[in-house]
């Protein structure tokens, strides 16, 4: 226990607290821009989707609690690392620079609080339909419409997924910092793989709300979406699944 506790409230720790749940929470932000992509295939097979995980409770409330857990201790595991770092440096410094830093690095906090933010909008907004005003149960592929054809909430998502690209692009870079490739001879590698993840996410979730807003995915027919209404009632993270 107390080995335990040392390790955890280290810097070294803490570091790796904030990769390991970094890696869960990147894997899921990749598997939901996919299964989202499903929704270009035609307006029934995000229904189709969302009903296929509601047939899995056990394995939907568990990645639930997988993703809660890990969102939770990265928040911990930042909150403590500042809090180090605070205690390190109380004055701070006369004149703040930052030759060692990027735009993405300064801006972790602001870009994980409107992440945080918009993470509760979203489920209030395509789980729970709260704040969904045309939020049919199991309606998955016109919740999704509906919801994008509201000008608003397609900017809000837009400016969201540009900040979850600057999180993305830092996470990758420090993850592999903390993987001790941290070298000139991989700095270019390292750069590289941080752009092309967070510019593949960035790009697949940015083209939902363009795709409904120019009328590239629209509702679907009312004989399909009656059917998919009549699916049994659940929810994952979003679009009424």
């Amino acid at each position: 226990m107390n080995a335990a506790k040392a390790f955890f409230g280290s810097t070294i720790g803490q570091k790796v607290v904030m990769a390991v749940t970094g890696l869960i929470l990147f894997g899921f932000v990749l598997g939901h821009m996919a299964g989202n992509l499903q929704v270009y295939a035609g307006p029934t097979k995000l229904d189709e989707y969302g009903a296929l995980l509601r047939k899995m409770p056990a394995a939907l409330w568990g990645a639930r609690l997988l993703l809660l857990g890990s969102a939770l201790a990265h928040v911990w595991a930042m909150l403590s690392l500042t809090k180090l770092n605070m205690d390190a440096r109380p004055t701070g410094y006369r004149v703040e620079t930052y030759k060692k830093s990027d735009y993405a690095s300064r801006t972790m906090r602001l870009t994980g609080i409107t992440l945080g933010a918009f993470i509760v909008y979203h489920i209030l907004h395509l789980t729970t339909g709260t704040v969904h005003p045309n939020f049919v149960e199991g309606a998955v592929h016109n919740n999704f419409v509906h919801g994008f054809q509201v000008p608003l909430v397609s900017g809000f998502y837009i400016v969201a997924m540009l900040c979850l690209g600057l999180h993305l692009y830092h996470g990758v870079w420090s993850f592999t910092q903390t993987l001790g490739l941290a070298h000139p001879k991989y700095d270019m590698l390292r750069h590289a793989a941080a752009t092309a993840f967070a510019a593949l996410i960035v790009a697949g979730n940015i083209s939902f709300p363009v795709a409904v807003l120019a009328g590239i995915v629209k509702p679907a027919p009312p004989q399909i979406a009656s059917t998919a209404t009549t699916a049994p009632a659940g929810a994952l993270s979003t679009s009424g699944r």
